[in-house]
């Protein structure tokens, strides 16, 4: 063949092998092991999501009047809008509460030899459940318990403290069944810091004061938020302790009262659907502005390293 042939003949280029589609899915991030969260996403959709879709648009279908009616309804009565005050004053509280406990408890705890031991003490209430918990506190503080016979006995008091059936009844349950969360979310952020950090900060003639309000309040502030927020949602959900232990129709007529009233006693799943809508609002912007705070700390490692 001459030269000429050779120039002017078609060049054939062997086309590039297609990737199967495996493959194709892998480099997008999508292989054996993300299809492993397929059946938890499913799960969360079934029992989360959906139910909340709808019960959103059941909430805009009221019994009587417009889309709106469910909560024009609940904003115009006092009775109705009140219990987002009176859950908040419950909430809030214990939720600081719980993390001003648990933070040198956790500090305590994390020194200790023996920390399993007392970690299980610390969380035996999550095992007893809020039924359980405010049943028996209604034997140890009502007006015929453990502890005020015991104050009257000993000549402390001469007629029973009133502890019970009001709001310091709840409050007292809502702390003892929603502290051990805080406590070991609060365990795990102060554990994951290096103890190194506090020993360079005594070197250089900290306190233990300093050490604490310099050196590692700045790197929890961030998961003590999230501890908050954990802490809060539980407590704001508040329903076994009002109604054993607080005042159901007054003071203590928490939000969540109100929807099961409207649900079970006025057979309007509609406006139950609402006042859940509300609720869950209500948490979401408490959350959100616990999230805001949390983004001007400090969110990187609080692990020591080589460098």
């Amino acid at each position: 063949m001459s030269v000429e042939a050779i120039q002017t003949s078609p060049r054939v280029t062997a086309e590039p092998d297609r990737p199967g589609l495996r493959r194709r899915l892998a480099n997008r991030g999508i292989d054996g092991v993300t299809l492993m969260i397929l059946p938890a996403l499913l799960f969360v959709l079934g029992i989360f999501v959906y139910p909340f879709l709808y019960g959103l648009v059941l909430s805009f279908n009221p019994l009587e009047g417009d889309a709106l009616a469910n909560y024009r309804e609940f904003f115009s009565d006092p009775y109705l809008y009140n219990t987002i005050g009176a859950t908040l004053r419950l909430a809030v509280p214990v939720t600081l509460l719980s993390g001003i406990l648990a933070v040198p408890i956790a500090m305590r705890v994390r020194l200790l030899q023996r920390q399993r031991l007392l970690t299980t003490i610390l969380v035996l209430p999550i095992t007893l459940g809020t039924v359980l918990v405010a049943e028996g506190l209604l034997n140890y503080l009502g007006a015929q318990g453990w502890f005020n016979r015991t104050l009257m006995t000993i000549g402390l008091i001469d007629s029973p403290l009133r502890l019970t059936n009001n709001y310091w009844g709840v409050f007292v349950s809502l702390v003892i069944t929603v502290f051990p969360f805080t406590f070991l979310l609060t365990l795990s952020y102060i554990s994951g810091v290096d103890p190194a950090l506090e020993r360079a900060a005594a070197t250089h003639g900290a306190n233990s004061w300093q050490r604490f309000r310099y050196v590692l309040l700045p790197l929890l502030i961030p998961g003590l938020v999230v501890s908050a927020c954990l802490t809060f949602v539980q407590a704001f959900s508040v329903f076994p302790s009002a109604v054993l232990l607080g005042a159901p129709s007054g003071p203590t007529r928490v939000i969540s009262i109100a929807a099961a009233q409207a649900a079970f006693e006025e057979y309007n799943p509609s406006k139950a659907s609402a006042i859940a809508m509300i609720m869950a609002a209500v948490q979401l912007l408490v959350v959100a502005g616990l999230l805001g705070v949390r983004s001007m700390f400090y969110r990187g490692s609080t692990a020591g390293g080589k460098g």
